[in-house]
């Protein structure tokens, strides 16, 4: 699990082919490796990635076809910066909020434009991951845990302070570059309780929840 607070800005140093895969050889930035081990999970651009390989300033790790069809990592060059944060220790301080590393889906920068000293970006969110999305909820993009301060018919705005564009790839982005997206995990669970599934729903329903009190008459 992590938190969505970055805690460096790393580089794809090398990338190379697999047996059908991709190896990410990536230069750790600020990132302290020596308390990283193999088989720990760092997540790179808000992805969870397993340590294959450790030496004094960079780390390997397999990215499967799976992770590629739904991340920005298909698309990352040698030289690409990306956001690392290792996993959240259950002793550590929950700044964030709950983040898996499991991407969603990917965006698109749609604006970006200077207010202050912040920056304001709309970002683009795929229609069926659109009702996972909240005012004043949290959403990930590319790693980062962010606040949704308005909803558009195409996806979020969201204003970055200088601190989080600073220490991020945020500072980065142009209209049109590609983001991952994990939506907040309490509101996939909760749809799941609530709908369930085809072989067996849930029962709850408009009656249901009349009958146990959290539905008021109109009077």
């Amino acid at each position: 699990m992590f938190t969505g607070i970055v805690e460096t800005v790393g580089e794809i140093k090398a990338i190379s082919d697999k047996g059908g895969d991709k190896v990410l050889a990536i230069k750790a930035g600020g990132l302290d490796l020596a308390t990283v081990k193999l088989g720990d999970s760092i997540a790179v651009n808000g992805v969870c990635l397993t340590v294959t390989h450790l030496d004094a300033e960079s780390f390997q790790a397999d990215v499967s076809r799976e992770t590629l069809s739904l991340s920005s990592l298909a698309n990352a060059k040698t030289g690409t910066r990306v956001n690392l944060e290792r996993a959240m220790l259950a002793n550590g301080r929950f700044d964030g909020h709950i983040v898996s590393g499991h991407i969603d889906g990917t965006g698109l920068i749609a604006e970006r434009y200077d207010d202050a000293r912040s920056i304001r970006l709309s970002v683009s969110v795929p229609k069926e991951l659109q009702r996972y999305t909240a005012h004043k909820g949290s959403i990930c993009i590319d790693g980062v845990s962010l606040t949704i301060n308005a909803l558009s018919d195409d996806g979020v705005a969201l204003n970055i302070i200088p601190h989080s564009a600073a220490q991020t790839v945020i500072c980065d982005y142009r209209i049109g570059d590609r983001v991952n997206l994990e939506v907040d995990i309490i509101a996939r669970y909760l749809e799941r309780l609530l709908v369930g599934s085809a072989a067996e729903p849930s029962g709850i329903d408009k009656a249901f929840l009349a009958e146990h009190g959290f539905l008021r008459g109109r009077g």
